[in-house]
């Protein structure tokens, strides 16, 4: 396995006293980073190798430790060399939110509670020193359906328009997220670790956060593109968060919003790893999303979007969840 192993690791280990260890590989994910499990004796590590060009680790590190400042858990760092893209953290073992709720379904109310407390306790903490969620960042993401998922079903859409939407739309909610509040922008149940007891929610994935919109995380984790939520626990953890955080009148109108552009995003996303990436098996998750993007349609607040939907993309494609793909 050796010729695998990222250039200079050795070094790194010795000179974070990790010299001699056994170095596991573990899955990937949908990005150039890997990710190894460091053993030594009873001791163990994860070892993140984010080579740069492609991978900057100082997004990770400013985040990691800006959560691990205010009380969020977020891995230690235990060793950083970030010119070579490599990152020692701590190990939050192998429960998974997902795989643990695959064993204990009777769970799935409290274990959900307990992520959403953890983004309770997130958001009241200051914004982070993070860019801001913009409105030029939701337009680049939400284009990303017009860019990969169009163009791979061979649409002849009005880009333009589709841009317009979504500035009528999200503009109406810019305004509500100042100051903002810290969005890790990828929260959702193969993200979140359980450590020890079930109230203790282990982050993962927050390199790209910003400050932007509580509902964003919120949306994240119950609208996931990776696991089912019936829409009974989503309105039941939506309730629950915004009983204990007093959110606003419109806030059910800025989930539907961020739902809608999170799922568009992601459906260019997974489109786009299957035609540049070489990874087609996240065409599987492309119908889920789908069927939460035309749920979040038939929100009142979205109907420039809805119209554009209905103007622009066929209705069989739309009944057929998003269509059939040849990868």
């Amino acid at each position: 396995m050796s010729e695998n192993l990222p250039n200079g690791l050795a070094e790194f280990l010795a000179s974070a006293g990790w010299s001699d260890a056994e170095i596991e590989p573990l899955a990937g994910d949908a990005s150039f980073r890997r990710y190894f499990r460091i053993r030594r004796g009873e001791k163990t590590a994860m070892l993140m190798d984010a080579p740069p060009p492609q991978e900057d680790p100082q997004p990770f590190l400013r985040a990691a430790k800006w959560l691990d400042a205010n009380g969020m858990r977020a891995p230690h760092i235990l060793a950083e060399d970030a010119a070579r893209g490599l990152v020692l953290l701590e190990d939050f073992g192998d429960i998974r939110m997902r795989e643990y709720l695959d064993d204990w379904p009777a769970d799935e109310a409290e274990i959900y509670r307990a992520a959403i407390d953890a983004l309770i306790t997130l958001h009241r903490l200051p914004p982070g020193p993070f860019l801001d969620y913009s409105m030029s960042e939701y337009v680049r993401e939400a284009r990303l359906f017009t860019e990969w998922y169009c163009s791979a079903q061979n649409l002849a859409v009005d880009g333009a328009g589709y841009v317009l939407a979504w500035e009528k739309v999200l503009g109406e909610m810019l305004p509500r997220q100042r100051p903002g509040v810290c969005v890790l922008r990828d929260y959702h149940a193969e993200n979140i670790m359980l450590l020890g007891s079930l109230g203790k929610q282990g982050l993962l994935d927050f390199q790209d956060a910003l400050n932007g919109h509580p509902a964003y995380d919120l949306v994240s984790l119950l609208q996931d593109a990776r696991r089912d939520v019936s829409p009974e626990l989503e309105a039941e953890m939506f309730d629950y968060y915004v009983e204990r955080t007093r959110a606003g009148d419109d806030f059910l109108a800025d989930y539907a919003r961020l739902g809608a552009q999170r799922n568009a995003k992601i459906v260019g996303i997974f489109v786009r790893l299957w035609k540049r990436d070489g990874k087609p098996r996240y065409l599987d998750y492309i119908p889920r999303v789908w069927a939460l993007l035309e749920r979040d349609l038939t929100h009142p607040a979205l109907a420039p979007v809805a119209a554009w939907f209905d103007a622009n993309v066929p209705a069989e494609l739309r009944e057929a969840g998003g269509g059939a793909f040849n990868p």
